[in-house]
């Protein structure tokens, strides 16, 4: 008997380690992308303590992810009026020597490199160049149609698809994304002299104005500057050498210190983007296509949980099979309706939290005004006065039990 056969569309951050995990398991399955090949777009992600446990879970693929281990933390008041260091702690190595994982600054194209080649290597194929328009489904089966004519079936559909997700347009319609308010700036630039040896996660927070940089290499870091401007459409593409130059010289973190300044001198691959996030779908699923990832539920980026959480989402849907499902044969409607249901039931309550925490979270970092920096300033001194507590707060959120 052939083994059962699962669409996966999207070759992102998802769709190569659910296939992984469903290979292991028994099931055939296979990623359609729309993209021609693998995304070099993007800046870099923070991999935290819950998404890297769950890619630990399969052998071999962490140690394909080319970053780097964070082992302290900076947050630093650019205001004029109460200009200083808030905070400053090593509490990213105490996680990694306390529990394993840490924190893992890395490129965004590394990430996808290393789970496509991940993917290749257990024989999953992935079939570049083919948008999702369509979807039919049977009673037994889902029939799926792209834009270059071709079509496929399969007992089962997932869509890992993104922000811009078709598999959810096909499955609810049309539903705008919601501009949170707030733009980035982002870059990628050689370690400043002030920065060295310290393989730092820093914040720098301004009037208006907050920055976000964290080391993703021996020799380089990740930056990126959030403030409220008008809507800017997300590609994550880089912009020309003129425009950048633009922003280098324009910016209000241009002559700040703690090597702010050198990292906005030397940054490369400098994009801008607008952040988005969406209402909290009721359903993930309808029939037997589910949505997992930022297909499901994208996030802004000021809890670094986007990746993280949609490994989340793979290991319990995967769980939730393996439970219900153990042979891995071609599950009914019925089946794949528990499965999905149960997946949900954890699954949306805590990335809405995430969802409207990092919303929240990106609301009290860029605020303006003297009075309101400082308020900002003073819960940043508070809650990182001690470190201990403030690293078992983060334990309980990134480590707590997500199924």
């Amino acid at each position: 008997m052939s083994a059962t056969k699962v669409i996966i569309v999207g070759a992102g951050i998802a769709g190569p380690l659910l296939a992984v995990q469903l290979k292991a398991q028994g099931y055939d399955p296979v990623i359609y992308e729309r993209s021609d090949s693998i995304s070099t777009a993007g800046l870099s992600l923070c991999l935290q303590a819950n998404g890297l446990n769950v890619l630990a879970k399969s052998p071999g693929l962490v140690e394909r992810l080319d970053g780097w281990p964070i082992d302290n933390m900076l947050f630093y008041s650019d205001l004029p009026a109460d200009r200083g260091v808030l905070a400053q702690n090593d509490v990213p190595a105490q996680l990694r020597a306390r529990y394993g994982p840490g924190f893992l600054g890395i490129r965004r194209p590394a990430v996808l490199r290393a789970l496509v080649a991940h993917a290749a290597a257990a024989g999953v194929p992935v079939r570049w160049g083919h948008k999702l328009v369509g979807l039919e489904q049977r009673d037994d089966a889902v029939t799926v149609r792209f834009a270059n004519g071709a079509e496929d079936s399969a007992s089962f559909v997932v869509g890992c698809d993104g922000l811009h997700s078709n598999t959810r347009v096909c499955l609810f319609g049309e539903s705008p994304a919601d501009f949170t308010g707030l733009t980035q700036w982002g870059g990628i630039s050689p370690i400043p002299e002030q920065l060295k040896d310290k393989s730092i996660f820093m914040n720098v927070f301004g009037d208006g104005i907050h920055l976000i940089a964290y080391q993703v290499s021996d020799s380089t870091i990740s930056w990126a500057i959030t403030q409220r401007e008008a809507e800017a459409k997300e590609t994550w593409r880089a912009m020309d050498e003129e425009s950048a130059e633009e922003f280098r010289k324009t910016t209000p973190l241009k002559d700040t210190g703690m090597g702010v300044k050198e990292l906005i001198q030397t940054g490369t691959n400098i994009t801008k983007y607008g952040l988005y996030d969406r209402p909290e779908l009721k359903t993930w699923h309808k029939g037997r296509v589910l949505l997992i990832g930022d297909a499901a539920h994208p996030t802004s980026p000021h809890l670094g949980q986007g990746a993280n959480q949609a490994f989340e989402d793979v290991d319990l849907l995967v769980s939730l099979l393996a439970t219900h499902n153990p042979g891995a044969a071609a599950p009914s409607t019925q089946t794949l309706g528990t499965v999905f249901e149960a997946l949900e039931a954890v699954r949306i309550p805590r990335s809405s939290a995430m969802v409207q925490g990092a919303r929240a979270q990106g609301e009290s970092r860029v605020v303006s005004g003297v009075d309101a920096c400082r308020a900002r300033n003073d819960v940043f001194r508070r809650d990182w006065a001690d470190p201990a507590a403030m690293m078992e707060k983060m334990v309980k959120s990134l480590m707590g039990p997500a199924k």
